[in-house]
């Protein structure tokens, strides 16, 4: 008796409530599924490996949680017997595979289940080379190739004419497939076909633009950038070293070494004069050439000797002296 008045007492609060809400025509819940946070909620892509998905068994907290893709692309669920296969998968194909899951082993008669994606991992991009902050990130949603060059800030002033796009051609490929795209083209021409969709799983480098050395009597030796090939010449670097030096000779060089690892070095001389005269067509520019533009050592030797003349003799300036020697 004494058992029984126990129980009947332990029993009683949930006597109460179903009583009270049978008197309104309502059904108490005696049980509840905590409810996942949504906003986390990402579009629906295909599940990969480590991407983190949200499960919801509606009814059964105990199978309600995040679970991490394993590499293999399988994940495991607590209580099932085997592990069910995601990678490849859409949300709701998911979904459907847990829930035949659960009823195949009779744990649920009539499962709901509902899959979110957390977090995507399965699906980088990664923005290297001369850019302004390479980057590595996850392709969800529509992403493109200016899309990806806006996230790693743009190209940066070394930059050269193309840019590279290497992704595996397919799942297991020892080699990966390069695609060259011209940044005039993309950037210039605005070449809708230029600007290819990502998926996930490419490999961007925009390599440094090959460069030209200019040495010897200019104003401001360096090297200078080449953007395209045959597009650089002799006067436009010329114009970068912002021009010749006041000792500069009439005839300069240029030093190329021919492709390889062997490959010979030659010498071109310029005649500087009677390209500046319009005499000569201006001389095109590729890149590692070096321009050495040399000393007219005759030109200084006449100025220095004008020069000590006209100081100690009349004190004339260095710029009527420049005058008289052109």
């Amino acid at each position: 008796m004494k058992v029984l008045f126990r129980n009947f007492k332990r029993h009683l609060p949930v006597l109460v409530l179903v009583t009270a809400a049978s008197a309104f025509g309502q059904t108490a819940p005696l049980r509840t599924t905590p409810v996942l946070d949504q906003t986390a909620n990402l579009p629906a892509q295909r599940i990969g490996p480590s991407d983190l998905v949200a499960i919801a068994v509606y009814d059964a907290p105990e199978l309600t949680r995040t679970i991490r893709v394993d590499e293999d692309g399988f994940i495991r669920m607590p209580m099932l017997s085997e592990r069910i296969k995601a990678a490849g998968l859409m949300p709701a194909e998911l979904e459907t595979a847990i829930a035949k899951a659960l009823k195949a082993e009779q744990l649920i008669v009539d499962p709901y289940v509902t899959v979110t994606v957390a977090e995507y991992e399965s699906r980088p991009i990664s923005v290297a080379g001369a850019v302004k902050q390479p980057i590595r990130f996850q392709a969800i949603g529509k992403v493109t190739l200016l899309d990806a060059i806006t996230r790693a800030g743009g190209l940066s002033p070394e930059a050269g004419p193309e840019i590279l796009v290497s992704r595996a051609e397919d799942e297991g490929a020892k080699a990966a497939l390069v695609q060259r795209i011209s940044v005039r083209g993309l950037f210039e021409a605005a070449d809708p076909e230029l600007n290819i969709t990502l998926n996930g799983g490419e490999e961007i480098r925009i390599p440094e633009s090959g460069k030209v050395y200019v040495v010897g009597n200019v104003k401001k030796p360096g090297a200078f950038p080449v953007q395209e090939a045959a597009q650089t010449s002799v006067l436009k670097v010329l114009a970068l070293a912002e021009g010749l030096d006041a000792y500069a000779s009439k005839q300069a060089y240029i030093y190329r070494r021919e492709a390889g690892p062997n490959g010979k070095k030659s010498e071109i001389p310029i005649e500087l004069n009677k390209i500046m005269q319009r005499k000569a067509p201006d001389a095109p520019l590729y890149a590692n050439d070096i321009l050495y533009v040399p000393d007219n050592s005759g030109r200084r030797t006449a100025i220095t000797a004008l020069e000590k003349f006209l100081l100690f003799a009349s004190g004339a300036s260095t710029a009527a002296i420049y005058g008289v020697v052109r």
